[in-house]
């Protein structure tokens, strides 16, 4: 789907693309939705040949438009692996990222703490190289017995092939013989009274009970697999996954998101975005129904008054539950209606209403199975219900104290601006707009303009200035013009005048403010101070003329409300700041060489992009703007010799500017 720019905003795929195009335009929709109906202009579509292609080729194009209104997997949060390296002489390491470079990896664990743990346990265990292997010389990991050494022997393929095997049956659940061989040999050295070896076998025993520590959710398969479950309320989507390794539940985790399209849809998206970037699969993958609405927070609400509230501590994660190898087995025959296919003849049954959504559950379903080579499920009863159950839950209650801390969030906010203004004696200090300045010994001098309504910045209410009529560092006069400037707008169009107007200074600033207001635009609004501490944080409100500090305490809502302005409005000047530094820079640079005008340097600019590629262009790629090799010689030397020259008092400059910020 385009806009009227001819932009992707949307992507999505269906087996009836004629019904799936037909439910955006008719039926209502929530805001959100109707928000991406309105900007929709023109469609393009793909005929593909398989669901599996359909599945793939919609998550290539959303990571290559990154459409505005598509799911996009945005969150960076990554756990840690342990990675046996394809490498001629393999390596152990801890990772965070998931390469398709023919790499074992196995996790993810609860914590890097967990796995380094583990690593180090296998490095004691099972030892492979440490160094580069090259070295020609034994390392110390080689002479305590934490290293193979290839460094200072040859190892045979065969060799490293019986040690990777054992750390992969290790990793893969084999930690009971691991330790049953370790106490068979801690009680032999305990008997031939070498106490020192079996202490260390001790030390390795305790270090593998510390790794299997019981979890919260154990099955005794041992089988990896991943729980998936999403919830759904005022157009945000909650999509928790459950990572069960050797059958005990190590991690959860969460992505919160807004969603424009159809939910399960959606959801699918999320997952397949997932999987294509992390090639570490579990055995199987759990997924909710598509016709249930146990995952609609919405739903729910309106069928019962008072909507089941489910807390993952005291309910769904700190129970204990153990599921046995024979219960799942028993589950896995119960529940046949877990496979993709079997998903077709359950649900053809289940409620011809729901028979469309059945069908693209089953498409997505099989693609997901087919794409991944690995079991998809989608439980309709038994133990592993109980576990998609359990994600939803989690998700449910996510998505619940989401909109509390909102609420909660909004009714502080609030709060804050009416007892800031009940603290000065102005009211409700509903919209507040906040000045600061900035500039290095007086170069490129600019002002910048925050607003804050209920106590939450407007940014589309932030305003800059490029100061005009000042010469040098004159805090004063630049405040006085800007000042001028913003409220002759203010007056000029008609726009909302502030319940209070904070200047960044004391005495001085306020004075200035007060005067351009009060004597050149007739205007009565209340000016305050914001006045640093020798630490550059906000230590004190000064109001009145002359001046007097507001009694606030520090801990206030209102106290930490001035702070988060004076904090806002630096940050705003001082980007904007470097940015008007930069620009000009750029042009006095360009301008200051013979041959250059306006007109070539904006071809300059157009064509490379940032002074930073013209200084590393070739004198060929000069000839494509029709600039001569002689000329093009001259404009890197000259970018050159300048760009030495500003690496020499960079630093200079850098303690110059954090002084002035």
């Amino acid at each position: 789907m385009k806009n009227n720019d001819g932009t992707i905003i949307y992507v999505g795929k269906a087996k009836v693309l004629k019904n799936r195009v037909r439910s955006y335009f008719s039926g209502s929709h929530d805001g959100k939705t109707q928000r991406l109906v309105s900007e929709i202009r023109d469609f393009e579509y793909i005929v593909t040949g398989s669901n599996m292609e359909a599945l793939i080729l919609e998550c290539n194009l959303i990571k290559k438009h990154h459409p505005r209104y598509n799911v996009l997997l945005k969150d960076d949060k990554s756990f840690p692996y342990i990675k046996i390296t394809n490498e001629r002489h393999p390596r152990l390491e801890v990772t965070r990222r998931v390469l398709k470079d023919k790499a074992k990896y196995f996790g993810p664990y609860p914590n890097a703490y967990a796995a380094h743990q583990t690593k180090k346990l296998l490095d004691r265990l099972y030892p492979l190289r440490k160094c580069s292997g090259t070295e020609g010389r034994a390392c110390l990991y080689y002479h305590i017995g934490q290293c193979i050494g290839p460094c200072a022997r040859e190892v045979s393929p065969e060799e490293y092939e019986a040690v990777t095997l054992k750390i992969n049956q290790f990793l893969s659940g084999g930690q009971e013989e691991v330790r049953k061989e370790l106490q068979r040999k801690m009680s032999e050295a305990a008997e031939e009274l070498n106490f020192e070896r079996a202490k260390e076998y001790r030390d390795q025993l305790q270090a593998i009970e510390a790794i299997n520590e019981k979890q919260t959710i154990n099955t005794a398969d041992l089988k990896d697999r991943d729980v998936f479950g999403f919830a759904i309320d005022k157009g945000w989507m909650c999509v928790q996954i459950l990572y069960i390794r050797q059958g005990k539940m190590v991690e959860r985790h969460t992505t919160t998101f807004p969603f424009y399209g159809d939910a399960y849809g959606d959801f699918m998206s999320f997952i397949t975005q997932y999987y294509s970037d992390n090639p570490a699969l579990p055995k199987e993958i759990l997924l909710p129904q598509a016709n249930s609405s146990e995952w609609s927070v919405e739903e729910e609400t309106e069928q019962s008054p008072t909507p089941r509230i489910v807390d993952p501590h005291a309910k769904a994660l700190a129970r204990p539950l153990f599921w046995s190898e024979e219960q799942l087995l028993a589950a896995d025959e119960e529940d046949e209606g877990l496979d993709a296919d079997a998903v077709v003849n359950d649900t053809a049954s289940v409620d011809a209403s729901t028979a469309g959504d059945s069908d693209e559950q089953m498409s997505s379903a099989e693609a997901l199975q087919q794409w991944l080579n690995i079991k998809v499920r989608l439980p309709q009863r038994g133990l592993k219900k109980q576990m998609v159950r359990m994600a939803i839950d989690n998700a449910r209650v996510t998505l619940e104290e989401k909109f509390k801390l909102l609420e909660r969030d909004e009714e502080r906010t609030s709060r804050a601006a009416e007892r800031l203004g009940e603290a000065l004696g102005i009211g409700n200090a509903q919209r507040i707009e906040a000045f600061d300045n900035s500039n290095i010994q007086g170069a490129s001098p600019v002002s910048a303009m925050v607003c804050f309504i209920d106590g939450k910045p407007a940014k589309k209410e932030y305003r800059k200035f490029k100061v005009r009529t000042v010469e040098g560092p004159d805090d004063y006069e630049t405040m006085r013009e800007v000042i001028r400037r913003r409220y002759e707008r203010v007056l000029k169009d008609g726009l909302e005048l502030p319940d209070l107007i904070i200047v960044d200074g004391g005495k001085g600033q306020m004075s200035v403010a007060l005067d351009v207001l009060e004597n050149e635009l007739g205007l009565d609004v209340p000016v305050c101070g914001l006045v640093k501490d020798e630490k550059h944080k906000t230590a004190q409100l000064l109001t009145g003329f002359p001046p007097v500090p507001v009694s606030l305490a520090r801990d206030s809502q209102e106290f930490y409300l001035l702070h988060r302005i004076q904090e806002e409005v630096h940050r705003f000047a001082i980007t904007f700041h470097r940015e008007s530094r930069a620009k000009s820079m750029v042009t006095s640079t360009l301008d200051s060489i013979p041959g250059i005008g306006e007109k070539r340097r904006k071809m300059l600019l157009k064509h490379f992009g940032s002074l930073k590629k013209i200084r590393e262009a070739s004198v060929e790629e000069f000839r494509q703007v029709g600039i001569g090799d002689k000329l093009a010689r001259t404009i890197l030397s000259s970018l050159r010799e300048e760009q030495a020259e500003v690496e020499q008092v960079t630093e200079h400059v850098s303690e110059s500017e954090q002084f002035e910020e």
